[in-house]
């Protein structure tokens, strides 16, 4: 029986088993090896690690969980959840694990809008946030693919960064094809655009179904629902990273920044709630 088990070996994950490990907890760390920004190939946007790759601060994580003696990190996909405060249990391939308290982070699954060539640029020269990616298009011309009033919002925010956008919905687009420093976007009417990359919105569902089995509120964002502290509607359960959506604010944060700062308060909360019970 462990205090707490953490799905999901992402930075939400990998944080509030550091978070839960510095308080001397029990804790063990179930990562399946999935992960959102897998194809990412540089990591922008956060403090001290800024240009890092997301397989890089992982290791360094894992590196730094080490030392402590509470902390296990296991390579291993969980199957099904089960179980309420006190007793959950956590079936992966090698058995069931117990644990007293749980902590979802187990990330989103992104699916891109249906255009050839589009899906095999994802987290090089197409992205879709400007906080992230905009800065390595500095000076260039862009390709914007979205439907509605967010591709004018987009534009609107790289305006001081890029020398131009072409701005189209993704029906507008025929096929997406890798050319020397750059992308071609071939025109479903007819002729092409050259940029240097292309930002588009993608449509996230909840990567696993165990907040679902577990009975957690769903925001209509798609996200878990979660209060101030990270605590979802089941006592016991916790959830951070972009998987998780307070309801106050607009969406889900998707943010290595706020996925780190989201997994500390989760394991606070657990340690906390543990305490005052």
């Amino acid at each position: 029986m462990y205090d707490v088990i953490v799905i999901g070996g992402g930075p939400a994950g990998l944080q509030a088993a550091l978070t839960i490990g510095r308080m001397h907890r029990s804790v063990l760390l179930l990562d399946s090896g999935e992960y959102r920004n897998a194809t990412v190939e540089h990591a922008h946007n956060l403090l001290t690690n800024d240009g890092r790759s997301p397989a890089e601060l992982r290791r360094i994580a894992r590196e730094e969980l080490a030392p402590y003696p509470t902390v296990e990190v296991r390579d291993a996909a969980v199957a099904a959840v089960a179980g309420a405060l006190g007793s959950f249990e956590i079936t992966t391939d090698a058995g069931i694990e117990r644990s007293a308290r749980l902590v979802l982070a187990t990330g989103m699954r992104d699916a891109l809008p249906d255009v050839p060539g589009l899906a095999e640029q994802w987290g090089r020269r197409v992205a879709q946030c400007p906080f992230c990616h905009g800065h390595e298009f500095a000076g260039e011309r862009i390709g914007i693919l979205i439907d509605g009033e967010h591709a004018a919002m987009i534009e609107r925010m790289l305006r001081p960064v890029v020398a131009s956008a072409f701005v189209a919905r993704p029906a507008d687009v025929a096929a997406v094809v890798e050319v020397e420093g750059g992308l071609e976007l071939r025109l479903a009417a007819g002729g092409t655009e050259r940029v240097a990359g292309v930002f588009t919105a993608a449509t996230s569902t909840q990567r696993a179904p165990f907040a679902a089995q577990l009975g957690c509120g769903i925001l209509p964002s798609g996200g878990v629902e979660i209060d101030p502290l990270g605590r979802t509607t089941v006592p016991g359960v916790y959830a951070g990273g972009d998987m998780a959506h307070l309801a106050a604010v607009p969406g889900p944060m998707v943010s290595l920044a706020a996925a780190i700062a989201s997994g500390q308060l989760a394991g606070a909360s657990a340690v906390r709630d543990a305490i005052m019970a």
